[in-house]
């Protein structure tokens, strides 16, 4: 870092300003990125004509006016329609840039090479809330020079995990003085390998080095601390260059007072956007706990995240007790595993003699609180009941059945989403311990789902890492996978993966009917397949209040304000 400090000042001297205003071969130099248009204010003489062209905006893109040292002069030209975005902007001088040295863990960073990265950016995009880009675009433009998507791909699954787009602004701008920026960072939240913001990022840097640039700037909201951190610790340095964008209903929280909505969970907070997004009002209630009031012409329905106004009583009270589930469904025809209630230990021995292997969890809980899976030996299914006693209601003894973990969400007993869940995992550096391991996995977990994913330290942790002959001060070798809890719930550490378009119909059908059965209009149906693309499966709970986030391109808030407000279903915004 000290060669960075030393050279920066001088490299960044590129002129009296930050904004390059040396001579460009191109004059009101506008250019398409996929997910909207880069304005050059620095290639336009009248504030507004760039102000004009931000007027000039399509319909579910977002448009920035960049390189301006005057942006209160533009937004003056429609004061009602403009914005001064509250970001900063940085600059890393090329001239200064450290390579890293150390060896990159389980991914690889590569350019486009299909359309089905381009599906994969836009499940990253949506997934964060940014805008999507359009596909024909991005796959028309590959080849293009000026513009390049690159992304960040699993060595062993191939998934895409990360996508950025650089800009050169020689093809951009006619810039003849050797600029380049970066734009649209994303990380997939299931990442599960460090270091793919930063990697991505040196992708772009390097690949602007080799075309003889001279700095790559890039733009962040003001209050993205860890990304800050992450580009002050490669050598960017903040420059005043500010930009101007269009007040819309992507950009509403960026120019309205959100002070009553930044208190809400994610799970919330996804509602609360699309609504707006069509124009319903919303009153929060109770930011902590999830509660808002949705209005619409001489309709009100008021909600805790995805539970409304429109699950009665009963219906909830169905989904709460895990017994009452069972039962409802599996008088209906549908499969569900053996249950019991937790008795005597003579009464539980012989339920687990039985089956070989089972569950314990209480009777009403959610986030995967109180559950334990797998157990073969009964003091460790005692020890599992005293602790699932502590959280009230009752316990529950269940047969453990094989599976993958699936999540369906129903509205309006239509099959909305689905998604494999996966257990909280953590790969190897070769130099960190478990513990240090799973810390920087939940840490980055909780900053992908505002708080709401983290792994715990605790005797369930410890007790999947034993089964595994491991334990938490142990050294995990480069490159290892490691699952370090057993339960695949978000809350927890766990994942989510799409797999809407891969699910077999006997399952769909099987989720809807059930949702039919307990009388839900909005429920996630938690399922064990052995394959999502086949017909078997076991129904172990249903949640009445499942979270409509991180699911991902489905479309699940629409659908919950569609089955609220069915007359603004038409009326749309494009989403994000």
């Amino acid at each position: 870092m000290s060669t960075v400090r030393q050279h920066a000042p001088r490299a960044l001297r590129l002129e009296r300003s930050a904004i390059p205003h040396q001579a460009t071969e191109q004059r009101n130099a506008i250019v398409h990125c996929g997910w909207g248009r880069l304005i050059g204010g620095h290639t336009f003489d009248d504030p507004a004509a760039i102000a004009q062209a931000l007027l000039q905006e399509t319909a579910g893109e977002r448009d920035i006016a960049f390189y301006l040292d005057k942006p209160h002069v533009v937004v003056s030209h429609a004061p009602q329609q403009l914005f001064v975005d509250p970001s900063e902007t940085f600059r890393l001088a090329l001239n200064a840039y450290a390579p890293q040295r150390a060896r990159r863990q389980g991914f690889t960073i590569r350019r486009l090479r299909s359309r089905a990265d381009v599906a994969a950016i836009n499940a990253i995009y949506r997934a964060r809330r940014m805008v999507p880009v359009d596909p024909a675009r991005v796959w028309g433009d590959r080849g293009d020079r000026t513009s390049v998507y690159v992304l960040a791909e699993d060595r062993q699954s191939g998934e895409v995990l990360g996508v950025a787009m650089g800009l050169d602004h020689a093809g951009a701008f006619g810039d003849g003085n050797g600029g380049s920026s970066l734009w649209a960072l994303a990380v997939a939240p299931q990442a599960s390998h460090p270091g793919i913001g930063e990697a991505l990022t040196r992708y772009l840097a390097e690949l602007f080095i080799a075309r003889g640039r001279a700095f790559m700037d890039l733009s962040v909201l003001h209050d993205n601390t860890q990304a800050i951190a992450l580009y002050k610790k490669l050598g960017f340095q903040n420059i005043p260059v500010f930009a101007v964008k269009r007040r819309n209903a992507i950009n509403e929280p960026l120019f309205t007072e959100g002070a009553d909505r930044d208190g809400l969970n994610p799970y919330a907070r996804i509602i609360v956007d699309e609504a707006q997004r069509r124009g319903i009002r919303v009153e929060v209630i109770d930011a902590e706990h999830g509660y808002f009031r949705l209005t619409h012409g001489g309709r009100g329905v008021t909600c805790r995240e995805s539970l409304s106004e429109l699950t009665s009583a009963v219906a909830m009270s169905r989904c709460a007790d895990k017994r009452v589930t069972a039962r409802l469904l599996q008088r209906a025809g549908l499969a569900v595993p053996a249950q019991v209630t937790a008795g005597e230990r003579e009464a539980n021995e012989a339920f687990l003699r039985q089956h070989g292997a089972i569950v314990v969890k209480p009777v009403d809980s959610e986030q995967g609180k109180g559950i334990a899976v797998n157990l073969t030996a009964i003091d460790e299914v005692e020890t599992a009941i005293e602790h699932a006693a502590q959280f009230g209601g009752g316990v529950l003894l269940e047969q453990f059945c094989e599976g993958q973990d699936l999540r369906i969400v129903v509205i309006n007993h239509q099959v909305v989403a689905a998604a494999v869940r996966q257990p909280a995992t953590v790969v190897g550096d070769g130099q960190s311990t478990i513990a240090e391991l799973i810390d920087k996995q939940s840490r980055r977990r909780a900053a992908a789902t505002g708080g709401e994913s983290r792994i715990p330290v605790d005797g369930e942790t410890k007790r999947c890492l034993a089964g595994q002959g491991r334990k938490l001060s142990d050294v995990l070798p480069f490159g290892e996978s490691l699952p370090v809890r057993r339960t695949a719930n978000l809350h927890t550490g766990g994942t989510i993966h799409d797999v809407t378009d891969r699910l077999h119909p006997a399952l769909k059908a099987a989720a809807e009917q059930a949702s039919r059965v307990l009388d839900i209009p909005v429920t996630g149906l938690d399922f064990l397949v052995p394959s999502v693309e086949g017909p078997d499966y076991v129904i172990i709970e249903a949640n009445e209040r499942p979270g409509l986030a991180n699911h991902e391109p489905q479309p699940t808030a629409q659908r919950f304000v569609d089955l609220l407000f069915p007359g603004t279903a038409q009326t749309e915004v494009a989403a994000l």
